[in-house]
């Protein structure tokens, strides 16, 4: 004989308190304008306490980090092996694009919030390097290395796309996202243009690099030679005298 389901064992288990804090303020965000959103006001559309926000997060803008990383788990957790044998170019578009397809039910207060954060210059720096966490692990999806001296390069103009192709999505209606696609596609030939003369002028630098280099290494060298030092040998401390 089937066992009868009880309340309690299909009763949905609430989301958690840092994810309902998140999504509370995406929904208010879609309808409020984003000065006027305020912490309490995500308490409450959370169904948390302030106590209780304040375990999970230090400001509303510590919120859209939070979404941010939301973000970068959906599309970290998607597919792209297909394209393992495809240019970087075509990786990092499949990436690219299906980090957009995950903002999509967010698009309304994605776009209220990045016109309201134009003006505020110190918020568009924090949002910054947000991006360019994201942006490592984008890259590493799509088999781009970040390391090594141009590596900060690669991920702030990863960062640069996203934000540009994002301005086109907003006011992109198509189901097809045509109009997306192609700033998306025209960002990622320029970025890769860039990277290759920035490739090009450090390898063409780099016999200067070495000669300055060893310039320095040289003049090290002879300021240890030439410090004074104390009847043990140690280079005496200027700081010492104070």
């Amino acid at each position: 004989m089937a066992r009868k389901a009880t309340a309690s064992s299909t009763a949905v288990a609430p989301a958690p308190a840092r994810e309902r804090i998140v999504q509370a303020l995406m929904r208010l965000a879609s309808d409020r304008p984003w000065n006027d959103i305020e912490i309490a006001d995500i308490a409450e559309e959370a169904q948390v306490s302030l106590a209780e926000f304040r375990d999970h997060f230090p400001s509303k803008g510590a919120v859209l980090g939070a979404f941010s990383r939301m973000i970068d788990k959906i599309v970290l957790e998607g597919s792209g092996a297909e394209l393992a044998g495809e240019p970087a170019r075509e990786r990092l578009f499949d990436v690219m694009m299906r980090r957009i397809d995950a903002l999509t039910p967010y698009k309304r207060a994605l776009r209220r919030i990045a016109y309201a954060l134009r003006a505020d210059p110190l918020a568009l720096l924090a949002l910054n390097q947000a991006a360019l966490n994201s942006q490592r692990f984008m890259l590493a999806a799509a088999g781009i290395s970040t390391e090594g001296p141009l590596g900060l390069v690669k991920l702030q103009g990863a960062a640069l796309i996203l934000a540009n192709t994002l301005e086109t999505w907003f006011e992109d209606d198509d189901p097809t996202l045509a109009k997306t696609m192609a700033r998306l596609d025209r960002e990622l030939r320029r970025g890769e243009g860039f990277i290759e003369r920035a490739e090009d002028f450090r390898r063409l630098t780099a016999p200067l690099r070495a000669l300055g280099q060893a310039f320095f290494d040289t003049r090290a060298r002879v300021r240890r030679r030439t410090e004074p030092r104390d009847d043990e040998g140690e280079a005496k401390d200027p700081a010492a005298a104070i």
